[in-house]
């Protein structure tokens, strides 16, 4: 906790110095970037070896009983995983355990796990290649940014708070481009965590395993899947499919370990992490509205329109649209950054989602859930809903070798934390 207090404070002052003494909503060499993935690595490290080291293994979650790390590392392994040239900039996160694993030449040496829990080693190899995986995205950074570069342009978020718009544009048509701004704000950070993405696989790093027919998969730290991300169809469906590594680093120091309230710590350790803008702080604290009331809607209607196909298609179309007006209403400070806008835009909407999200938790029961046992494919559309079996399924298919644990146990210990 003193490492987490220290780390993220010292974050926090060099933030306030880039911000209100060398600038100020204009563009400026922002070293702050870099510093926030090390404060991840650093905090989560610390985290892991306190897990590892200091506490019972009965204690643990099964995702902390992973990722503990029971040898203290020597300096040369703790600032290759904090400085290590791959993520320096980017980022994304990873653990320190498969990072290590990446450096000592153990990542490849995965086997598949059959249904059965045999294990098969006929798709073992030694050297799997990652060039079509850095092809891929190499070629989605590039659409991103031509999609940036043309498009995002022409469609101005700030043009939401404009006067004339605000005063002659109908409601539908307001939302419309609310959600077509929101949207095409998004390639940049697709193009960003992509090419980070892409960075790291050309270096051999993020090899996740093979799937049944021996194909591989180069996503073990990937940022983001962009099309879970525009076809979500909850608030939760959208964050655990945006900036997944952030994510897990929330879930890791925050949400697994907070003692009361840990949806809300989490959206204010999210906010203070991000940044000192006032516009990232009204943006996660609507997040704590928006998320919680969309909870409660779930757990209270969405069981009764699961039954028919056809029903249950309409509620996937309905609490699309509803997610991404929602979405884009709740993110519009983060990146107008000053409380003016924002205030200007949020007025102008009447706060209505706020109040709408109020009503909704005022009528319906939050019901407590037991953290982290939902399971992923319950929020899924219909039209994604298959893509997202195979893709579980080959996740819990892979296994991690590591210093502390037999293979075979490794194997139940990462098929757990993926589970999870």
């Amino acid at each position: 906790r003193y490492c987490f207090v220290f780390a993220l404070g010292y974050l926090t002052v060099c933030q306030i110095t880039r911000v209100y003494i060398f600038d100020y909503g204009q563009y400026s060499a922002d070293f702050s970037g870099p510093m926030m993935i090390i404060t991840q690595k650093i905090t989560s490290l610390a985290f892991e070896i306190h897990d590892g080291m200091f506490r019972k293994n009965e204690d643990l979650t099964p995702s902390q009983r992973c990722l503990a790390v029971r040898r203290m590392p020597s300096l040369l392994e703790y600032l290759s995983y904090n400085c290590n040239f791959m993520g320096i900039l980017a980022g994304p996160l990873c653990s320190y355990k498969d990072y290590i694993t990446f450096i000592e030449g153990r990542s490849y040496q995965l086997q598949q796990s059959e249904a059965n829990g045999k294990e098969d080693t006929k798709y073992e190899q030694t050297d799997p290649s990652p060039n079509i995986a850095v092809a891929q995205k190499l070629l989605i950074c590039g659409l991103s940014l031509l999609f940036h570069m043309t498009i995002t342009k022409t469609l101005p978020v700030e043009y939401n708070i404009d006067d004339n718009f605000r005063a002659t544009a109908s409601w539908p048509v307001r939302f419309f481009y609310l959600y077509v701004s929101l949207m095409a704000a998004r390639p940049k950070y697709y193009f960003a965590w992509t090419l980070a993405d892409a960075i790291n696989n050309a270096a051999g790093f993020g090899f996740r395993g093979y799937d049944k027919n021996g194909g591989t998969h180069w996503d073990l730290i990937s940022n983001l899947r962009i099309q879970q991300i525009e076809f979500s169809t909850s608030f939760k469906m959208f964050l655990d499919n945006w900036n997944i590594q952030t994510a897990l680093w929330l879930k890791r120091v925050c949400y697994e370990r907070a003692t009361f309230s840990p949806t809300i710590q989490t959206f204010i350790l999210s906010a203070i992490w991000h940044g000192v803008y006032p516009g990232y702080y009204l943006t996660f604290l609507t997040g704590v509205l928006m998320t919680l009331a969309a909870r409660a809607v779930r757990n209270n209607i969405r069981h009764y329109f699961v039954e028919s196909p056809a029903v249950k298609l309409c509620y996937d179309i309905i609490t699309w649209m509803a997610t991404q007006v929602a979405i884009s209403y709740t993110v519009v400070p983060f990146v107008l950054l000053s409380v003016k806008p924002s205030f200007t835009f949020y007025s102008s909407c009447y706060f209505c989602l706020h109040i709408a999200s109020i009503l909704v938790l005022l009528v319906f029961p939050l019901k407590r859930t037991q953290k982290g046992s939902k399971k992923y494919e319950s929020v899924q559309p219909v039209w994604s809903k298959k893509l997202e079996e195979e893709h579980l399924l080959q996740k819990n298919s892979y296994s991690t070798t590591n210093n502390s644990f037999s293979q075979k146990q490794e194997v139940t210990c990462r098929y757990q934390a993926l589970k999870q």
